[in-house]
């Protein structure tokens, strides 16, 4: 009996991790599409939780587990990070997300490396999502600079390299993602530098600086 009733247990909460995940794919169509916001709260509605559903919470438990494994970074940030502030370059963070700051936030000290961050903007904070400028444009101004003085680094040729692009930035593209093909975007695009790990973003950077 009380096998059978873990096992319902998991059979639920598999269930409910899988409306959740189909609710925040459709968000993230959306997102693709018309380039807007979505946040966790919503994505909860959306697959049929409101705040007086009683498994909200078994839930949103289920997603945080779903997505754990995926949060954790790369051993490179740190070393890369500091490598930039010693050069005296600002590091900025922007992120689409349905998560909130806070959340992201609690995910950079756990993997002590959110001292380094100067300023950090979430879509889930914002009315866009890349690759819309201006989602480019707030996290400049929250840096404190211009957009021609920025370089952003992302894994993605649509959101992050045509988006920083539009927004008039550098963009440095990681190309070691294995990107779903239903959320790839075909777009022609040329980033300004390549980096096959973070590490060498030191290098792309070092050789822009003016001898």
């Amino acid at each position: 009996m009380f096998a059978r009733q873990v096992h319902t247990e998991e059979e639920q909460a598999l269930s409910l991790a899988a409306r959740l995940l189909s609710a925040e794919e459709a968000a993230w169509t959306r997102s693709r599409t018309d380039h807007s916001s979505a946040r966790l709260h919503e994505i909860l509605m959306a697959a049929g939780f409101d705040e007086r559903d009683l498994r909200r919470e078994a839930a949103l438990a289920a997603y945080q587990k779903f997505w754990e494994p995926h949060t954790f970074t790369d051993e490179q940030v740190r070393p890369l990070w500091e490598g930039l502030h010693e050069r005296r370059i600002r590091v900025g963070v922007l992120s689409n997300t349905i998560w909130s700051g806070d959340y992201h936030r609690a995910v950079f000290e756990r993997d002590g490396v959110l001292d380094l961050i100067d300023a950090d903007v979430y879509s889930s904070e914002l009315a866009w999502t890349k690759p819309h400028p201006q989602a480019f444009l707030a996290a400049a101004a929250a840096v404190g600079v211009r957009s021609s003085e920025a370089v952003y680094v992302g894994d993605r040729p649509f959101e992050d390299i045509h988006g920083s692009q539009l927004a008039g930035m550098r963009a440095i593209w990681v190309p070691h993602s294995q990107i779903p093909a239903a959320q790839q975007v075909s777009v022609d695009v040329t980033p300004d530098g390549v980096a096959h790990e973070l590490l060498d973003i030191l290098d792309i950077i070092d050789g822009w600086q003016p001898r």
